[in-house]
C-alpha cells in the first residue's frame, strides 16, 4: 500500500497545465496515490488520459459536478483563460450517459462524480436539473459496478431523501465518498448508515469546525483529500494546492481524534484502496 492516498484532487485542471507532471511525481515520489476527479465531459476525459499515462497511483473519476448543469461562474483554475474555456460556461452541459459510460468503463476510473447537489447559487430551476444529472450518474455507477464520488453543498437534506428514494440505484457494498463533508453530526450518522466513507481536506488545518463530526464518524470511514487547486492546508494556506499536501491533513485529523499520524495514514489509506478499489496492475 502506499502511505497516503489523495482521494479527491483536480491535477488535470488548467491551474497544473504547465507542471502537472511535475505535481503528480512529487505525490508519488512521497508515496502518495491520487484520483483526479472528472468535473464535466473534458476534465473527465483528462483525467482518464492522465491516469492511463501512469502504471500505478494515478486514477480518475468520471462524472458532471452540479455547478455544471446549468450556466455558472467561470473558474480559470478548472477551465484556463482561453475563449474556448469561457464559451463552456455559457451554455451549462446535459449528462451524456454514452459518452460517460465509455469513459467509465476504463479501468483507472474508480468512481462516478463528482456529482451530487449544490444549492449554493441556487435559481428556481436548479433542483431539477442536478436531480437528473444525479439520477443519471447514479444508474451509470450501479450499471459500472462503480462507487459514486458526491459533491454536495447547502443541500444535505436533499441529498439524503434523494439517496433514500434511489437507494436501488446505489452499489451494494461500497456506494460512495461523501467527498469535503459539510454537513452535521445527524447527517453523518444516516449516510454512514447507508455505507458512504466521508473525506475531509486542508480546511482541517486552520478551522476547528469539522472536529466534531470528524470525531463522530471515526477513523474507519474517513479518507483524506485536498481538492486541489483550492483550499490548500497550513503551512500553505493561500496558495495553489497539491496532492503531495496530504500530509498535513493526516496530520491534522490526527490532533483532531488524538492517535498517531501513522495510524490515520494507515487507516484512511486502507479505506481509500477498500471504498475505491485502487489497486496495483
Amino acid at each position: 500500500m502506499p502511505r497516503l492516498v489523495d482521494v479527491h484532487t483536480h491535477v488535470q485542471f488548467a491551474a497544473y497545465a504547465a507542471d502537472y507532471k511535475e505535481v503528480i511525481n512529487r505525490a508519488l515520489d512521497d508515496d502518495t496515490w491520487l484520483v483526479n476527479i472528472g468535473t464535466q465531459r473534458d476534465t473527465s476525459a483528462k483525467a482518464v488520459e492522465i491516469a492511463g499515462t501512469y502504471p500505478v497511483g494515478v486514477y480518475a473519476t468520471v462524472g458532471l459536478h452540479p455547478i455544471h448543469t446549468e450556466q455558472s461562474y467561470h473558474d480559470s483554475k478548472e477551465l484556463g483563460d482561453g475563449e474556448a474555456a469561457r464559451s463552456f460556461t455559457s451554455r451549462g452541459e446535459e449528462f451524456n450517459f454514452d459518452y460517460y459510460f465509455k469513459l467509465g468503463q476504463d479501468e483507472k476510473v474508480v468512481a462516478i462524480g463528482e456529482c451530487g447537489l449544490d444549492y449554493y447559487r441556487l435559481d428556481k430551476d436548479t433542483k431539477a436539473r442536478q436531480e437528473k444529472a444525479f439520477t443519471s450518474q447514479m444508474e451509470l455507477s450501479k450499471k459500472l459496478g462503480k462507487p459514486l464520488m458526491i459533491h454536495c453543498r447547502s443541500a444535505f437534506p436533499d441529498l439524503i431523501n434523494f439517496l433514500n428514494r434511489e437507494s436501488d440505484k446505489l452499489v451494494s457494498l461500497y456506494p460512495g465518498v461523501i467527498h469535503f463533508f459539510s454537513g452535521d453530526i445527524k447527517e453523518a450518522a444516516v449516510l454512514r448508515e447507508m455505507g458512504f466513507y466521508f473525506s475531509f481536506g486542508g480546511v482541517t488545518t486552520f478551522t476547528h469546525d469539522y472536529d466534531a463530526v470528524i470525531k463522530s464518524i471515526g477513523l474507519e470511514r474517513i479518507l483524506l483529500e485536498t481538492d486541489a487547486p483550492y483550499v490548500a492546508p497550513v503551512p500553505y494556506r493561500g496558495k495553489r494546492n497539491e496532492p503531495s499536501y496530504v500530509k498535513y491533513v493526516a496530520g491534522a485529523v490526527a490532533g483532531i481524534l488524538g492517535v498517531e499520524e501513522r495510524t490515520v495514514a494507515e487507516e484512511t489509506t486502507r479505506n481509500a484502496i477498500e471504498a475505491l478499489s485502487l489497486t496495483r496492475p
